[in-house]
Order: structure tokens, then sequence, then C-alpha cells
């Protein structure tokens, strides 16, 4: 192990990337501890400061992580959640049995809350307007992947099952739209990248400064009027968002006019 001094590449960012390969080799297999910070400073000839820095930015990409008193690990595999919000309406209208036994969801609070703004724009409220707001926690192993919020017009929630405190049956959706009496049509998902705040990033139990994918979701009714506002964040480092699909085939040549002859 060792680094090039004369290299434009910082020294903590070249540690990094031969850890990195390491491990991609399976040098150290997830779960798997690795040498202690004093130890790798040995191997690479520096001080234990850039190692730690090296450390930190693998622990930012969810490569490692470590464990208070304990030591820096490999994380595990990669999280696949295939969690755009389409996933809840499954291929049928009807509880999607592959998701409910992959996640399991906790509801945490419900009650009025003022909206955020990206969920007022949805709206076509203000900012702050008291809605009702039903908000969730995911799991999966016993790790929280996913917080999250569905809220909802007082003036279709208000009275009905959507402000108790009480976990469905079924789906979310299907709650609503017996709640409501308006059906579901359509949706958007807006997905961004960004910092957690720290709430988020202690219930997610990421540094940070651990990016965070966001999920807007927005399901109108037939006559394209909002029903539900969702949001959802998970850690970016360790999700992927996977969808499949099918690509068209080519649109078949014209015949040729019958009529037309050709010299």
């Amino acid at each position: 192990m060792q680094i090039n001094p004369g290299a434009a590449e910082f020294p903590h960012r070249q540690i990094a990337a031969q850890l990195k390969a390491q491990v991609r080799r399976g040098d150290w297999g997830p779960g798997e501890r690795l040498p202690s910070i004093p130890a790798i400073a040995e191997m690479f000839g520096v001080a234990k400061q850039t190692v730690q820095r090296a450390v930190d930015q693998l622990r930012v990409e969810g490569i490692l992580i470590t464990k208070p008193g304990s030591g820096t690990y490999v994380r595990g595999t990669r999280r696949r959640l295939n969690r755009l919000s389409r996933g809840r309406y499954g291929g049928f209208r009807g509880y999607h049995t592959d998701l409910a036994a992959r996640y399991k969801q906790q509801l945490v609070s419900v009650g009025r809350a003022p909206a955020p703004p990206e969920v007022a724009d949805a709206f076509g409220v203000p900012d702050g307007t008291e809605l009702v707001c039903r908000r969730h926690l995911v799991r999966t192993e016993d790790s929280p992947v996913e917080v999250g919020a569905s809220w909802f017009l007082p003036a279709d929630a208000a009275g009905t099952s959507l402000e108790r405190s009480e976990a469905y049956g079924r789906p979310l959706y299907q709650e609503a739209e017996e709640a409501t009496g308006r059906r579901y049509v359509s949706a958007t998902d807006t997905i961004s990248a960004r910092q957690p705040s720290r709430e988020e990033a202690e219930i997610l139990q990421i540094r940070p400064d651990t990016p965070v994918l966001h999920l807007l979701h927005v399901a109108y009714d037939g006559a394209r009027k909002p029903i539900e506002v969702a949001q959802a964040t998970w850690p970016g480092p360790v999700t992927t968002l996977t969808e499949e699909y099918r690509i068209p085939a080519p649109a078949p040549e014209p015949d040729p006019d019958p009529g037309l002859t050709l010299a």
C-alpha cells in the first residue's frame, strides 16, 4: 500500500480509492472489520488524520460503517429499494404482498401540521397551511431505510379514518379512496438528491453530510386535483432505485403507393 506524493489527487483520496478497491476484490467482506486507523496509517506512511479523512469519505459513500468503540467495518450489500411510489399500487389495484414482506412500515404520528413548501405547492395552498399528516418509518432487517409522510387536505380527511392513529390492513391509498370518496387515477413522482435535515440523519442513522434521495409523490383524481401528497427520504449511498420498462419497436415502413410506378 502506497501513495504517490507527486500526484494531483489528495493523499486521503488515493487511500480511499485503494481501500475501496480492496473491498471490491473481497479482501474484506461485508461485515468484516478493517485494521485500525493507526495500523492503516502505518501501512501507507501517513498521519492518522489522513486515513481518518479517507474513512470518512468511504462512510459517506456507503462503503464503510463505523461502530463506536468497536472499529470500522465493511457495510453490507446495497439495498435495492424499488420504492418509487407506483410500487404502492402494485401491478394491480390491491395489496402488494411483495413490498409488505420486504418492508415493515411503522406509523409514527397522525395529526395536523403546517405544510412544507413542496407539499403546499402541490396542493396549491399557502406555505404553512395546516394539513392532515400521517408520518411513517420503514425498516428492513431492523434498519431504518425510509422516513416519510402522507398529506391530505382537511376538507377531505377531517373526521375520517385518515385522522385516526391506526394502521390499516390495506394500502393507504385504498383507505383514502374510501374516506374521501375520490379515486386515484394518476400520479407524478419527482426524485431529488440533497443533504438530510438533522432529524432525518438521526432517524436514518446516517452522518449529517451523507446525501439522501428524496421523493415527492402527488396522486390525482380524474379531475387532476391532488388527493394525497406523499414524501419519502432514503439514505442515498446505500439505496438504488430501479425501474424496468419496455422500449417500443420501430414503426413499420409505410407501403409504397401501389399506383406509383418506379423507373
